[in-house]
């Protein structure tokens, strides 16, 4: 790496490319689609230290005291993390020379974690098998973790012209 040292550079990326999302997210949810709640990941979260990882309905579950800042600092760490297991994935190279077909494929392989962990562990059921929709939210699902993927693209392109 040029002017950022790696880990850096992977911090910066993961907030990028989550920032990506997230505006996504705020167009959908201008056109009257439902979105995420980050206030129903932070309580989820905040669960795990009474030792509670799965609810039969997260919105029912007792409140946290600062549940919708946790929910963001969950989602924006969980963007990091996912950078830097791309980078691991690809190597540092990918930093200094980012291509988008590998991130776009490796952030729609991130939605496995909604579908198979944080669905179910909510109250949403695998795949979102017990919403009034499955199909329809396991689509927005995807095209919510292919944005990320292509945010991890324009996030590491844009770093890397700074850098160079």
């Amino acid at each position: 790496m040029h002017s950022f040292p790696a880990i850096g550079h992977v911090l910066l990326v993961g907030i990028g490319a989550t920032a990506v999302m997230d505006v996504w997210l705020l167009l959908l949810s201008r056109l009257g689609v439902p979105t995420t709640s980050f206030g129903m990941v932070g309580r989820w979260v905040g669960h795990f230290a009474r030792g509670r990882f799965a609810h039969a309905a997260i919105s029912q579950a007792a409140p946290i005291p600062f549940e919708l800042g946790l929910g963001w600092l969950t989602h924006y760490g969980i963007g990091v993390a996912y950078a830097g297991l791309l980078v691991v994935a690809l190597g540092t190279g990918w930093l200094e020379q980012p291509t988008l077909l590998p991130a776009l494929a490796f952030g729609v392989m991130t939605v496995a974690a909604p579908w198979l962990v944080m669905q179910p562990a909510m109250g949403s059921g695998f795949l979102a098998s017990k919403t009034p929709a499955p199909l329809k939210n396991c689509l927005r699902n995807l095209a919510n973790h292919a944005v990320f993927g292509a945010g991890l693209y324009v996030a590491g392109a844009a770093l890397a012209g700074v850098a160079a």
